[in-house]
């Protein structure tokens, strides 16, 4: 009886198969090494003590709104290159000469538009129309001591309705 020739080993399936899964691991190592060592990651703050302790301070600023009875509209207006606020509020309320209005990316942060809007009326505010790259917004208009949030969708939604966080 006659043997088989023994074939050489790189000629074997197996072997590469033994081989080619942790050089598979290696390389894909080496890769993640590269992302996490070039890429920023901008989720992660470094003061997430300090800004769990503002919370409370939102949270006063939230109650603040309720009880003054405030809630708003706010209409992008492209034709007049503007963005029109209207603050209603309870008798009594005396409506600030000016708000503050952060509009926030809900991806990315260097996407977001700060403005301050001046009043033009007794509860109408108007500031100049930012440049929105598209995505949803969490808006936000406040002042020292109360605050009003919506969110918006660019393109699409013109106009939104803010009210206190209950």
């Amino acid at each position: 009886m006659q043997e088989a020739p023994l074939r050489p080993w790189y000629r074997m399936p197996f072997v590469w198969l033994l081989i080619g899964l942790p050089a598979t691991a290696v390389v894909a190592s080496f890769i993640t090494l590269y992302l996490a060592i070039t890429t920023r990651d901008g989720l992660v703050v470094d003061d997430y003590y300090a800004q769990g302790k503002a919370i409370n301070r939102e949270l006063a600023r939230d109650h603040e709104a309720v009880k003054l009875g405030l809630a708003g509209t706010l209409a992008i207006a492209p034709a007049s290159n503007a963005v029109d606020l209207e603050l209603r509020a309870a008798s009594g309320f005396e409506p600030p000469a000016e708000l503050h209005l952060a509009f926030m990316h809900a991806t990315r942060a260097g996407n977001d538009r700060m403005l301050t809007a001046t009043r033009d009326s007794v509860r109408h505010y108007r500031a100049p129309l930012p440049d929105f790259v598209p995505g949803r917004y969490r808006v936000q208009v406040e002042t020292a001591s109360w605050r009003l949030v919506g969110s918006l969708h660019v393109p699409g939604e013109t106009r939104i309705a803010l009210d206190p966080v209950k």
